[in-house]
């Protein structure tokens, strides 16, 4: 059979429901053919009487004949290189076609993600501008006060100065009054007029307060670290000198006594019952806890070679042993084995950490729902989680279980001079 021939009687042997070559062929009382298996599923679909799909014919009983003529032309048809090539070719187009679709959702998916990627981009320079802004907005303050102080002392100490030259001068002109007087008088010896009294010394006038060098001194200092701390006092948000609630902690974790420093203790300690407590893991909270705005603070983990530090929910768990996750209302970074560091994530995300940091800053923004994680001597970033918390958080530690013969080693929250914060 030539291949036109073919691939127009395969259109005549073409089921209209599924649009393919008939399968097991029957015809209806109209004289329509459809596959057996297409009918049936139609007329099962319908509510009504059965009818024709083609003509809309309407039938008392859904009854069929079997065409084997049409059956045998089909298979003749499947049979044939010709059909086989159509049917590859349309198999062909079909593929191309859907990876044409999968190439077009990329794109738009691609655009999309363009489109977010320049707001975000507008937005963090905005933001970074913003900052900027404030840090040079608060020097050109600092800058403008300190040389308007450093005219006004210069110029009182130049009128000083002024003063006590001129009165300088004046003793001067008195000094050279009386040597004319006394040259007069020993011009005229003899002369029986009075000689002028004689003062032992001129009066010679002082200057009181007045010291150049100690106007040096006044300027020539530090001048960043002392604008450094003014800056520090300007933070937002400034690193919040934190404390430890002892009725969180775990017996096995003893607290320093201003609730700064948390260490493992070899025996469990006396403690009072009570709902807040851990009682299986080695883990305390914060005393002071957020559910708005933004906040900073810092720990010292030292040379311990495994910890868990981040922010948890109020309603956390503190009866049961449970997995350090989101899911589980934990936002954590992790240590262990001295080197491995990880965001706790289930399962633990690995996280490559060049240079050991030996204190961890923590951010947390409540309104973006965001806590980060920070090697505080740097600033560089460890780790970040965007699906923040929902709800009050406090901060976290879990100093976990030393190894046998290792020596326990304290965490400490950092307090910053000049900063203060209420328990809540």
């Amino acid at each position: 059979m030539k291949q036109p021939e073919a691939a127009n009687l395969s259109e005549d042997l073409t089921c209209a429901i599924c649009c393919d070559l008939f399968r097991d062929p029957v015809m209806l009382g109209c004289m329509h053919h459809f596959c057996r298996q297409c009918i049936t599923t139609y007329w099962k679909s319908l509510r009504g009487p059965a009818a024709c799909p083609q003509c809309r014919k309407a039938f008392t009983t859904k009854q069929f004949q079997t065409n084997y003529l049409v059956a045998g032309l089909v298979e003749k048809i499947r049979a044939s290189s010709s059909y086989g090539s159509v049917r590859n070719l349309q198999d062909g187009l079909e593929s191309q076609n859907s990876q044409k679709e999968e190439l077009l959702v990329m794109i738009r998916n691609g655009e999309e993600q363009m489109n977010t990627l320049k707001k975000v981009g507008a937005d963090l320079r905005k933001r970074v501008c913003g900052d900027f802004q404030a840090l040079h907005h608060l020097l050109q303050v600092e800058e403008a006060a300190m040389l308007d102080q450093l005219k006004r002392d210069q110029t009182e100490m130049e009128q000083t100065l002024a003063r006590h030259i001129e009165a300088l001068h004046t003793a001067v002109r008195e000094l050279e009054e009386t040597l004319a007087s006394l040259q007069l008088a020993a011009s005229t010896v003899g002369n029986t007029a009075p000689l002028p009294e004689l003062s032992s010394r001129p009066r010679v006038p002082t200057i009181k307060g007045l010291s150049i060098e100690g106007l040096k001194s006044k300027y020539i200092v530090p001048l960043q670290y002392t604008l450094w701390r003014k800056m520090f006092r300007n933070l937002k948000p400034g690193p919040l000198p934190l404390t430890f609630d002892e009725d969180t902690v775990h017996p096995s974790l003893q607290l320093s006594r201003d609730r700064t420093q948390v260490v493992e203790t070899e025996a469990l300690l006396p403690y009072k019952l009570n709902p807040k407590r851990f009682v299986q893991c080695v883990n305390v909270l914060g005393a002071q806890g957020f559910h708005t705005g933004r906040h900073y603070w810092e720990l010292v983990v030292g040379t311990k070679t495994k910890w868990d530090i981040g922010v948890a929910l109020e309603t956390v768990n503190r009866q049961a042993r449970v997995k350090l996750c989101p899911n589980n209302g934990y936002w954590t970074l992790r240590l262990r084995n001295n080197t491995e560091y990880s965001a706790g994530t289930q399962p633990w995300t690995p996280l490559r950490v060049t240079t050991r940091p030996q204190r961890i800053g923590v951010f947390l923004d409540c309104e973006e729902r965001r806590v980060s994680f920070y090697n505080a001597d740097d600033m560089s970033l460890l780790c970040s989680f965007s699906n923040g918390p929902v709800g009050k958080v406090f901060p976290f530690v879990s100093t976990c279980l030393s190894e046998p013969g290792q020596r326990a080693q304290p965490i400490q929250l950092l307090h910053f001079p000049s900063m203060a914060v209420r328990k809540s």
